[in-house]
């Protein structure tokens, strides 16, 4: 083999590495054209249980909120969240995906509770009556808080949800492999805190910025998502 015929040889193999490697970063960066970045279909794999949406299922626009239930951010960042899906009526739509950080003793079982407020129809109640009472709960012992929690459905449920379905539903094995799937898809998203917001892949970061701030931030990029939308 002569030189030249080396080089080129050392060429196409650098520039095929290159190719690979950008192909391995923007799978690790959650890319525009990975399922992951709108409503993934409930399957076996995610215990057969759909995705938690606030909003409207059929919005143009989904946002990826990772979340744990007893984050201390989480909790002032809701109702601003809850605000914007009323602003853009039917435009935007938040798909919440349980990231459980290690630290949070109670983070499970207020996950499990809002999965089994979910199965009556009341998740997006619960979600909010959770993150408005946080404080109360944050400390709490298991049996404590297995009271409180009943005691936040029955309120949001208006002493019409089964009680007793709520509480035997928490146990059940399919919400574990949909607490467990939500944590794979954050793992393979690279997520490294909550609340972690996306939109096509990109995170939409609110580190070191009032609330305030970040819902300007985020509205500017929902604006600029629908634009593109109606020119296509």
């Amino acid at each position: 083999m002569d030189k030249k015929t080396g080089w080129i040889i050392a060429a196409i193999v650098a520039a095929f590495a290159v190719i690979i490697g950008i192909s391995i970063a923007q799978q690790g960066n959650g890319n525009k054209n990975s399922s992951y970045n709108d409503i993934i279909p409930a399957s076996e794999a995610s215990g057969n249980i759909a995705e938690l949406v606030n909003g409207d299922i059929d919005a143009p626009v989904k946002i990826i909120e990772y979340g744990d239930y007893q984050c201390t951010a989480c909790a002032p960042m809701n109702p601003y969240i809850n605000e914007l899906i009323k602003k853009y009526d039917g435009k935007v739509a938040v798909v919440f995906r349980t990231m459980i950080l290690d630290y949070h003793q109670n983070g499970e079982q207020a996950a499990r509770a809002a999965l089994a407020a979910n199965e009556q129809g009341y998740w997006k109640e619960f979600k909010d009556i959770l993150f408005e009472n946080q404080d109360d709960w944050y400390y709490s012992e298991p049996a404590e808080l297995t009271k409180q929690l009943e005691k936040y459905f029955t309120k949001v449920s208006n002493g019409k949800g089964d009680l007793e379905k709520f509480r035997t539903d928490q146990t059940r094995e399919d919400f574990g492999k949909k607490l467990d799937f939500d944590a794979s898809i954050s793992k393979k998203q690279n997520v490294e805190w909550t609340p972690y917001f996306m939109i096509d892949g990109e995170l939409i970061s609110q580190r070191g910025i009032s609330s305030e701030e970040f819902i300007e931030k985020l509205s500017q990029k929902i604006d600029e998502k629908l634009a593109n939308l109606e020119n296509n």
